[in-house]
């Protein structure tokens, strides 16, 4: 046996699937393209999250695109994070490319021509189906770990909840929270207090600060009604297609502690709600977060390890979380540790750093005999990718240099006609871009502040009322003294007891 043959029994031996798989392209050897050496990932262990890395114009987003070409025809839905505004395209087929004919009649596969189903989504005023969640939601350990806040800072963040769940004080937006700090360090501090104990103004200050950050950055966009049901991610078409939901971040790279505190309430939501797959055979969703980095560098380490928890966790779930990025050394070891699929293209060597980062990422693959991985990670053409993949055992696949297939879709962006067309025919835009400003904690509280001050004015009034009263009924009293003192000079001198005595004795002796 040749070792081109072993090579191919090899690949063959790994690819021994009894279930649905996807077939990412042909495997390559000593510059050849192995038409007989498929190299497949099975639908089983898509859950178990994956790596596309590579440098820039080495076809990472194009593998992206076909993985979710495949799962959306395998029944599975996906959604992309489009930070670079490249993907909207899958809703349209193909036009087709003499090169895309060579390539898969190198690689031995048939292409067609694919549309397929697509939803717009977005997290701020780009057109599309509008991302959402209230503060309520994300509750106050999470909103402390997205924040940073001190220990106690989040205390205090806990007793604000506590304190709308008391009074039902409904927590939906920014200005909701926020007028509930300033609340309770003003007009509500001796009522907070009483009940929960003494705010620091201090401490309040420092967390609406962080919550201005937050709010600089768009968070009055994303928090808010109506929130946005993750089951609407996981819808099938009529023909059995899962649904590929593409959220616009066009404009989300100068906004990254708001990318990371959505991308942090919708892993914790999935978790949250969705059921316990336990082994279904297929994944419920698969997610791909472009440009990882984003969520990555400006996270707080509280933010980090929820993260990595959700990481571990979310996959029973029946959910698998694809990371897209240049180097691998991007993702935190804790995270890449979790990840099964890992499709690594290009890299360039043009310093020593970049070399000495080559090593390290090609200890991240299975060793092989056929391949010096570091060697083969600087050779890579566009398209072509070093694949390790995880069998139905959970075991890795054999290490293959692959030449990639093409994307059935479009590989550009929708025209501005074509998309506003796509979202005209949106259920879910319907159902989300409705603007809802329902009364809670910020006209609550404002009214109740109104009620108190006119209750105040009212007891004022009536204090300046009955002092009012005080007043003219003494000065009354003093003016009847004064009246008294005044006596008519006639009447005083003939009511004096002298006179009275006299006119008795007179009288008396009349009588006699």
């Amino acid at each position: 046996m040749t070792n081109s043959d072993k090579f191919i029994a090899d690949i063959a031996a790994g690819n021994t699937f009894k279930g649905d798989y996807i077939t990412l392209g042909a495997a390559m050897l000593e510059g050849e393209t192995k038409t007989n050496a498929f190299v497949n990932v099975p639908l089983k262990t898509m859950n178990r999250h994956g790596l596309i890395a590579g440098a820039t114009g080495t076809g990472k987003t194009k593998t992206l695109q076909v993985l979710a070409e495949h799962l959306s025809e395998k029944g599975v839905p996906v959604l992309l994070m489009d930070i670079k505004g490249d993907l909207s395209g899958l809703a349209k087929a193909s036009p087709g490319h003499p090169k895309i004919d060579e390539r898969h009649e190198k690689i031995g596969l048939p292409f067609e021509a694919k549309s397929f189903p697509v939803e717009i989504l977005t997290l701020s005023e780009q057109d599309g189906v509008r991302l959402r969640a209230t503060i309520s939601e994300f509750g106050p350990v999470l909103i402390s770990r997205i924040l940073g806040v001190t220990e106690t800072q989040a205390g205090i963040i806990s007793v604000i909840f506590k304190y709308c769940d008391d009074h039902k004080l409904p927590l939906l937006d920014l200005k909701d929270f926020k007028k509930m700090l300033q609340y309770a360090t003003g007009e509500g501090k001796k009522e907070f207090e009483e009940s929960y104990g003494r705010i620091s103004t201090a401490s309040t200050g420092a967390i609406l600060r962080k919550l201005i950050e937050i709010e600089q950055q768009g968070g009055d966009l994303f928090f808010g009604e109506t929130s946005f049901d993750t089951q609407d991610l996981l819808r099938i078409d009529e023909n059995g297609r899962g649904y590929i939901n593409i959220i616009r971040l066009t404009d989300i790279q100068d906004k990254p502690k708001l990318f990371s505190t959505f991308m942090l309430s919708l892993l914790a939501e999935i978790y949250s709600t969705f059921p316990e797959q336990g082994d279904s055979g297929r994944p419920e969703l698969i997610m791909f977060i472009d440009e990882a980095h984003l969520i990555f560098n400006e996270a707080s380490d509280a933010l980090l390890n929820q993260i990595e928890s959700i990481v571990k966790l979310i996959r029973s779930k029946g959910v698998g979380l694809y990371f897209v990025t240049q180097n691998p050394t991007d993702v935190p070891e804790a995270v890449l540790g979790q990840l099964g699929l890992k499709v690594q293209h290009a890299l360039r060597a043009f310093t020593a750093k970049d070399r000495k980062a080559i090593k390290l990422t090609a200890q991240n693959y299975p060793d092989t005999e056929y391949y010096d991985t570091a060697e083969v990670l600087t050779s890579l053409g566009i398209g072509e990718a070093l694949v390790s993949a995880l069998n139905e055992k959970g075991k890795p696949t054999p290490l293959a240099a692959t030449m990639m297939r093409a994307p059935m879709s479009r590989m550009d962006i929708l025209t501005e006609s074509e998309l506003g067309n796509l979202l005209a025919q949106s259920q879910l835009a319907k159902k989300y871009n409705k603007e809802v400003d329902r009364e809670s904690a910020y006209e609550m509280l404002n009214e109740k502040i109104a009620q108190a001050e006119a209750e105040e004015a009212k007891r004022k009034a009536k204090e300046e009322q009955e002092a009012l009263k005080r007043a003219e009924s003494k000065r009354k009293s003093s003016s009847s003294r004064r009246r008294s003192s005044r006596q008519n000079p006639i009447v005083k001198v003939l009511s004096s007891p002298t006179v009275i005595r006299s006119v008795l004795g007179i009288l008396t002796k009349m009588l006699k």
